[in-house]
């Protein structure tokens, strides 16, 4: 698809101009009217922004019923530049590009236990957040919160404070005179819950629904200009509201709509100090929401800041994961000004992760990481379509099997030393091969192929006999060139550089070796030609962490710009080495927001970490992760988990370790535990199975969106949960341990 800025011709277009039809576009949302007009004996599709501007519409892929902006949806993406915004102040904190990226949380207390709630707040403001939220849901919680204010500000903290509001008009209404910023979430702020109901509409229908939004909406965006409070204008992809979803489908394009609706209002009264957010619990849909946003606030020229994050992330490096390559994908483009990790862990947890995120992003941007400009015409940024690279096929002549050096799902590599070589059995186990009578056979979760820098020695048969019994499973043994010309081993596959290639090294191994070439992406074209010349099995892409300017998310995306203009289709493996020291949560972040930001645009086959100091069992379960995370290869049981708020009708920590202690051996199964159901079913729309508070001590079962079972006694209800599990034929008994 392409990119960049419109064709200088379309910004003197005037209304007048060759205009040959007039219609509202279902298949473009509804931001202002779309238009046709010939431009180079051609009819394209137009529309006029706020600054009288014109820009050119397009399918957002070959194909897509979806028009969306050839205008760009991020200022570069060659590098990583902050987009420029307004300043949004939240009470005495400044939101905007021209301040730090602003970390956040948010409480767990009944908002009325005053003294707990104050308690709590101070203590996410000693451990370093900006902002911190608490949820109002009825007038008891808004009368506590002025209560709440009083007693910090006696205490000496001022922290802003933002209420989250569901539902309640009033309860905003009344919250606004204290809390210094109002969340709302646009579909269920004016709308009824959602009832998943295909509802038919006419224009004039859709309008008076619109008619009864500003009505409701109107006060709140009054009273916030008065008290000089801000406000964030928060889709939630589990809750739009049935119109929504009836006009523009349960997807990116509506939850956009949703806060454009809202966001109208707000300029139409001339009230600018707000911040929107699009979130959703799968990292895709989020980062695809938020793209799609910019691109229509660029077209409007409108300039509000971002609050970023993945819902529902659940908890430990699951959760940690999903939110940076959620957040992490965005902030490589230079997009978001506040972000919170949402964890089913204490608010104070969720600080950290925030912390180390916001400085990948400051520093990213600081530093404009990336690469020299390059024209993308085949990345796709508003639907998920994944390049899938050739899997290996068997060649004549080839005595062993190649075809599981990698996974079609996405496939994890591994580095190995020859010391672990020495303990092939727990070699094999740290692996996740299956061992019987000693020998490894591959599983679900198996790595796919391994790295070995260095061979051992021809006369250590030991060493080749646990490589071998490997090969012999159809697992891919990866060595460098230097290694094999020097101590060969049956049937590896050999690691050249390009410059390798260029020198013809290559050429001295047996006719028929299986090659990966390690590139970086930033090489002079030249250099790149080289690969057109060879039969690669695989490309590492691996860009040393010791070229600070370069982008790797950038290279890569040069990377696989030539691979697709020149139709190579070689399988590209994501190869990150962190250096010594490297603390787990930033190899977690680090992987997340560097190699996720190119899974979730379906750019890259797999992926291969390297940390000389960490544990290998900690970087496969990391690299499994990430895939699940980025919607790939599913190992493991997916669970939909939220954070805890004044809201949860249960101890979220505590039933989360039980259900996943039980059920974590179901991969291709999700289960979204929720403490409440105030975000809509619809929150679980990426869920199989649903554990929900319904009341105090009550649980509700779901299947997908719909409640099958109410009123659970919570003692009996993860039992209930299994049971339902196996009604519908998901469940397997777990494995039995191995001796």
């Amino acid at each position: 698809m392409a990119t960049g800025a419109v064709p200088s011709s379309f910004t003197v277009l005037k209304s007048k101009d060759n205009i040959t039809g007039f219609t509202k576009s279902m298949d473009f949302i509804k931001l202002s009217d779309l238009q046709r007009v010939k431009f180079r004996r051609t009819k394209v599709s137009v529309i006029r922004n706020s600054k009288s501007e014109i820009v050119e519409l397009q399918p957002a892929s070959e194909g897509s019923p979806l028009l969306v902006p050839r205008q760009k949806y991020c200022e570069s993406t060659n590098k990583t530049v902050r987009r420029k915004t307004r300043t949004v102040m939240v009470g005495n904190v400044a939101l905007g590009s021209e301040h730090p990226i602003r970390i956040q949380t948010m409480t767990t207390t009944d908002t009325k236990d005053v003294a707990g709630t104050v308690e709590q707040v101070m203590r996410i403001a000693d451990s370093g957040a900006d902002l911190v939220r608490i949820t109002v849901q009825g007038k008891k919680e808004a009368d506590a919160c002025f209560e709440i204010k009083n007693s910090l500000i006696q205490k000496n903290y001022t922290i802003p404070l933002v209420a989250d509001i569901h539902f309640a008009p009033p309860v905003a209404m009344r919250v606004a005179e204290c809390f210094d910023k109002i969340r709302v979430n646009p579909g269920n702020f004016a709308d009824r819950r959602a009832q998943f109901e295909t509802l038919e509409y006419t224009e004039d229908d859709y309008q008076k629904e619109l008619e009864h939004i500003e009505q409701v909406f109107t006060p709140l965006v009054e009273k916030c200009k008065k008290y000089g409070r801000a406000m964030r204008i928060g889709t939630n992809h589990g809750s739009l509201s049935d119109r929504i979803m009836s006009y523009y489908g349960d997807s990116p394009r509506g939850m956009v709509e949703s806060a454009f609706e809202f966001a109208r209002i707000c300029r139409k009264l001339d009230f600018h100090n707000f911040v929107f957010s699009m979130k959703a619990s799968n990292p895709v849909i989020m980062v695809q929401a938020y793209r799609l946003l910019l691109a229509e606030m660029y077209v409007q020229g409108w300039d509000y800041p971002l609050h970023l994050g993945v819902t529902e992330a659940g908890e430990g490096e699951d959760g940690r994961m999903k939110s940076a390559i959620g957040i992490g994908t965005l902030l490589q483009d230079g997009l978001g000004d506040t972000i919170r990790v949402s964890l089913t862990e204490s608010p104070m947890e969720e600080i950290d992760p925030c912390r180390r995120l916001a400085n990948l992003g400051m520093r990213a941007s600081k530093l404009q990481q990336g690469v020299a400009p390059f024209e993308e015409k085949h990345r796709h940024y508003f639907d998920f379509q994944r390049r899938t690279g050739q899997l290996p096929v068997q060649k004549e002549g080839e005595v062993v099997d190649y075809r599981g050096a990698l996974h079609r799902d996405g496939s994890v590599l591994m580095s190995v030393s020859l010391d672990q070589l020495k303990t092939p059995e727990l070699l094999y186990k740290s692996l996740a091969t299956k061992l019987v009578v000693g020998m490894p056979f591959k599983d679900l979760a198996t790595v796919d192929s391994i790295l070995l820098r260095e061979l051992p020695p021809l006369d250590d048969n030991d060493s080749r006999l646990a490589l071998k019994r490997l090969i012999d499973v159809s697992m891919g043994v990866i060595t460098p060139l230097s290694e094999q010309l020097v101590k060969p081993l049956p049937n590896a596959i050999v690691l050249a550089t390009l410059k390798d290639l260029s020198s013809g090294t290559h050429k001295l191994l047996p006719k028929g070796t299986r090659i990966v070439v390690s590139v970086r992406g930033d090489e002079p074209y030249e250099e790149l030609e080289f690969l057109k010349s060879i039969d690669a099995t695989m490309l590492f892409h691996d860009l040393p962490n010791t070229d600070e300017k370069v982008g790797r998310v950038q290279a890569a995306r040069r990377l696989f710009e030539y691979l697709s203009e020149n139709s190579l289709n070689f399988p590209v493996i994501h190869h990150i080495q962190f250096p010594k020291g490297t603390h787990r949560d930033d190899l977690v972040i680090g992987a997340g927001a560097n190699a996720g930001s190119l899974l979730v645009d379906g750019l890259g086959d797999g992926i291969l970490l390297e940390a000389p100091d960490q544990d290998f069992d900690f970087i496969r379960s990391t690299s499994f992760n990430l895939l699940q995370g980025c919607r790939m290869r599913n190992t493991k049981t997916e669970y939909v988990s939220c954070p805890s708020c004044g809201r949860t009708l249960f101890d979220l920590q505590e039933i989360s370790a039980e259900i996943r202690e039980k059920t974590s051996h179901l991969p291709g199964v999700s289960i979204a535990i929720m403490g409440c159901i105030v975000n809509g079913p619809g929150e679980m729309a990426d869920a199989d199975f649903g554990y929900v508070g319904g009341a105090p001590g009550k649980i509700d079962l779901y299947v997908g969106k719909t409640v099958v079972k109410r009123a659970i006694a919570m003692e009996q209800a993860t039992d209930a949960l299994i049971q339902l599990i196996k009604d519908h034929g998901r469940w397997v008994d777990p494995p039995a341990e191995e001796e």
